[in-house]
């Protein structure tokens, strides 16, 4: 068991600038909820789990917190509660419940060989929340008996967090004087039967990264703007298909602002982008959208106009008008806005969490990675990406009963000679 240690955390902390929005919009039809899986390569003792969980809270005080509300923000503080650990459910990121779990914003799961944690991305995005993890499955492993340093993903959980892993990043680098971008137009949406509010379908296609790799190398593109051009790929021919009015298919990606910014923050600090096509252009080969993709996202890559988004979100939340709103009339408006909007210049969003290092002591004991994002409220695909050693992770999580687009997506792959195996949840 680790030794009792005695940290000066911080009694409260303010939402961060990305954070602000997502209590406001977890209302009784959508929530903002992710997963992590780490699969390893025997049972889960949950016990064990338990009191590993516990030994790493002290290490992570951004995290170990409960939702607060104040008379025009909410704000987060420091939980008392135990944290615990549950057997793992079937449908992965339902809502948040501010009472529920102890009032803790995330949950921790074991089934069988893998250990996953479902959170809330008011406190965090996928870089930090894979930290936390990792850091929980070292420990944990420790627990068992094996020796595990700190390093890579895995925090060093005999130090206190440094004020740098607490910051929010998003005012510190706002400099941009430049006007903000304009807001996107709706865009195709591919239809289904609706799941129940808060149900997933996840369907998960595991393949050698090395193979995807070499073929996107090929073609000139990264791996995340290869696989964003086959989702606009699948999602154009699918509209001509339905023969509905033509409208742009977009591609919404999150990018980490870290490495752009030498950032340490374990808070949110990413940002989206978006890539698009119009299809009344004309038809589009897999080539043309890989060439388009690459093109639009490396522009929208350059810092000074990531820098201008940034500096737009920090502005609206700075307005004299909006900050002194109460929280009451700030909750309707963002639930209002939720419900009508949410999505509508999204036909497809892609998360690429990127390779996942470990600590070479803790690589024998893992077999794979797994990123989920939580279910939209009109989208079939918002889709994860997470590579460990050769093993790359493509999720989707599907609003929808049907799961054509999975199948094409995956189909396709293995006609490029791809070897895809697939898990998934549905029956």
């Amino acid at each position: 068991m680790a030794e009792k240690r005695i940290f000066h955390q911080p009694d409260w902390f303010r939402l961060d600038n990305a954070g602000i929005l997502f209590p406001g919009q977890n209302t009784s039809k959508w929530s903002n909820i992710f997963r992590v899986t780490f699969e390893l390569k025997e049972e889960v003792d949950p016990e064990t789990l338990k009191q590993a969980l516990i030994n790493i809270m002290p290490r992570f005080p951004a995290i170990g917190v409960r939702m607060r509300k104040g008379l025009f923000w909410y704000y987060l503080e420091k939980n008392p509660c135990t944290p615990t650990v549950k057997p793992d459910i079937q449908n992965p990121c339902y809502r948040v419940n501010f009472k529920e779990s102890d009032r803790y914003l995330f949950r921790v799961y074991y089934h069988g060989k893998t250990i996953s944690v479902d959170l809330f991305h008011a406190i965090s995005d996928g870089y930090g929340s894979t930290h936390f993890t990792a850091t929980l499955v070292a420990e944990y492993l420790r627990l068992k008996g094996h020796s595990i340093p700190a390093g890579g993903f895995v925090k060093d959980i005999t130090e206190e967090s440094p004020p740098e892993e607490l910051a929010d990043d998003f005012p510190k680098f706002s400099t941009s004087k430049a006007p903000s971008p304009i807001t996107d137009k709706h865009v195709y949406h591919a239809k289904g039967t609706k799941l129940p509010n808060h149900m997933v379908n996840m369907t998960c296609g595991i393949m050698s990264f090395k193979a995807v790799h070499k073929i996107a190398k090929e073609k000139g593109v990264t791996v995340t703007e290869f696989f964003a051009a086959l989702l606009m790929d699948i999602h154009c021919r699918k509209q001509l298909i339905e023969s509905r009015r033509l409208k742009e298919v977009s591609v919404q990606i999150p990018i980490n602002l870290r490495n752009i910014y030498q950032s340490q923050t374990m808070r949110n600090f990413s940002i989206c982008l978006m890539v698009k096509v119009d299809p009344r252009y004309g038809e589009y080969s897999f080539d043309e959208l890989l060439q388009q993709v690459a093109l639009q996202l490396r522009l929208q890559r350059d810092e000074k106009k990531i820098n201008a988004q940034i500096s737009k979100h920090v502005r609206i939340e700075k307005n004299p008008v909006l900050r002194f709103l109460p929280l009451p009339v700030k909750n309707f408006a963002l639930s209002v806005a939720t419900i009508t909007s949410a999505e509508q210049t999204t036909s497809a969003y892609l998360t690429n969490l990127g390779p996942v290092v470990l600590p070479e002591e803790m690589k024998e004991f893992v077999d794979k990675v797994i990123l989920i994002p939580g279910p939209g409220m009109r989208t079939a695909a918002r889709c994860g990406i997470s590579s460990f050693n050769d093993n790359l992770v493509f999720s989707f999580a599907n609003c929808f009963k049907e799961n054509d687009i999975e199948r094409e997506f995956f189909t396709t792959l293995v006609k490029m000679g791809i070897h895809v195996k697939i898990q998934s949840n549905r029956q």
